[in-house]
């Protein structure tokens, strides 16, 4: 199993945020996907502060 680090968390906000995952209400919220070769635009999106969510970079297979 992936060893996970949380700094700044203590235990009631770790319990809460397990709780969330097994009961299938934690999701992730995605601002934009860009593609891999997009790269740059994404950085100069994420540096705009305007992302609401997560910024993705999309590698195709």
């Amino acid at each position: 199993m992936a060893q996970i680090r949380l700094w700044g968390l203590d235990g009631e906000q770790l319990r809460h945020i397990a709780e969330s995952i097994e009961t299938g209400t934690f999701y992730t919220v995605v601002d934009k996907i860009f593609p891999f070769a997009s790269t740059p635009e994404a950085l100069d999106y994420v540096e705009t502060g305007r992302a609401k969510g997560k910024v993705v970079g999309k590698v195709s297979a």
